[in-house]
């Protein structure tokens, strides 16, 4: 008798420090929470741009050109947001100025457009990737990832906006 009491004793208490160890998942603040909603759509929103950026990497750049032959700057654009995100852009890099909110460069965050003034009255577009990074249509490279702190991207920065929220 007093063998099973001892064993019971030894199994309650196993149970009642087992369970007293395991954490309970704690709710997390309100400003928690939102910062991983916050995390989590920018991450969505990264693998959705690099998903697109894999499937257009290298096509060359054609001036007025909408597809795998030959695509320019605001036809990526216009193709990323409305492939990747449902959203229909203008099809001008001049007319794609104009949407979204205008942010400093300071503030970028994933899907941004960044805007560039590369002659009087020519005009360049990407989409700002991370870390500095911007996915654009290049004249000499086709469709690729460049830096922001280019000295050539540096010197025609013009602006930025913010179509996502």
């Amino acid at each position: 008798m007093k063998k099973t009491a001892y064993i019971f004793l030894t199994f309650m208490i196993t149970i009642i420090f087992t369970a007293c160890s395991n954490k309970s998942q704690e709710h997390l603040p309100f400003e928690s929470a939102s910062l991983q909603k916050t995390l989590q759509n920018k991450n969505n929103i990264n693998t959705k741009l690099y998903t697109f950026y894999s499937n257009w990497k290298g096509v060359k750049y054609q001036y007025g050109g909408n597809s795998k032959r030959g695509i320019d700057c605001s036809a990526l654009i216009q193709k990323a947001y409305k492939h990747k995100f449902n959203i229909s852009l203008p099809r001008t890099t001049t007319r794609q100025a104009k949407i979204g909110v205008n942010i400093k460069k300071s503030q970028l965050k994933t899907g941004d457009l960044v805007f560039f003034k590369t002659g009087k009255k020519s005009k360049h577009v990407g989409i700002y990737m991370e870390n500095g990074k911007f996915m654009h249509a290049s004249t000499k490279k086709g469709v690729t990832i460049s830096r922001l702190d280019n000295s050539y991207f540096k010197r025609h920065y013009w602006k930025s906006t913010r179509v996502l929220y």
